[in-house]
């Protein structure tokens, strides 16, 4: 029985993206990692790993002309990105392609990308009992496919010298993430701590690294998702274009 359903990707200028309940769904996750991305004129050529159904992509596609590309290993979330794709008319700007990026990566020439997002595993294999999920959400969740120091070698090789990797990931792992980015001569220059509501912990971090760039890193003023009562916040409700 076909599961998918069409859903709007929030408000996005009436985007449409087709989802299905047994796999792993787009969240806010993917929303801010897209809002977070700095885009210029110069911007020509991104791309998304891991694009799921590809809400980045899309989001993306709605604040520049620059060609996207989206890479998903699995078979059939790549089939929902690619309708999704075609159903929007946006078939002419994003591409998506069903592949291991550990093997992509070497196919593609070196310094080619302007900008690469990627809202990656956030699980080490042994963290977070994998028992009950399914395949689709175990290789969402965990590192089993990707993980941290291959998303920063490929991302040394296929960025072009001074452009930017985006990601969106856990604060206990901002070490790692820094560690792993460092190696591979990319700097972290920006990071923005999202929290729930006032006065929790932080539940999630974006962080945009610089291939060869200057050291310096600014911290961007944090984000809050909820107000006390429930409802999203004023900064949320305008990321969303509904506030």
């Amino acid at each position: 029985m076909n599961s998918n359903v069409i859903n709007d990707l929030l408000n996005y200028n009436n985007i449409k993206i087709i989802q299905n309940k047994d796999m792993f769904a787009f969240s806010l996750d993917s929303v801010l990692l897209a809002n977070f991305v700095k885009i210029n004129l110069r911007t020509k050529n991104i791309l998304d790993i891991g694009t799921g159904n590809a809400p980045i992509p899309l989001i993306l596609s709605t604040k520049t002309k620059a060609s996207i590309t989206g890479v998903e290993i699995q078979q059939d979330v790549f089939e929902l990105a690619k309708q999704s794709i075609e159903i929007n008319n946006k078939i002419n700007q994003i591409k998506i392609i069903n592949e291991d990026i550990n093997i992509l990566y070497k196919k593609i020439p070196s310094d080619y990308y302007d900008i690469i997002t990627c809202n990656p595993p956030f699980f080490k294999i042994n963290e977070n009992n994998k028992k009950g999920n399914s395949i689709y959400k175990q290789i969402a969740r965990h590192e089993i496919k990707l993980n941290l120091e291959q998303l920063m070698i490929i991302s040394k090789k296929i960025l072009k010298n001074n452009a930017s990797i985006n990601i969106v990931h856990r604060p206990n792992r901002l070490l790692d993430i820094i560690f792993e980015m460092k190696k591979n001569n990319i700097e972290p220059k920006r990071i923005q701590f999202i929290y729930p509501k006032i006065d929790s912990e932080a539940n999630m971090i974006l962080i945009e690294g610089i291939k060869n760039g200057n050291s310096g890193l600014i911290v961007e003023p944090p984000l809050y998702v909820h107000e006390e009562d429930g409802k999203y916040t004023k900064e949320i409700l305008k990321i969303f274009q509904m506030g």
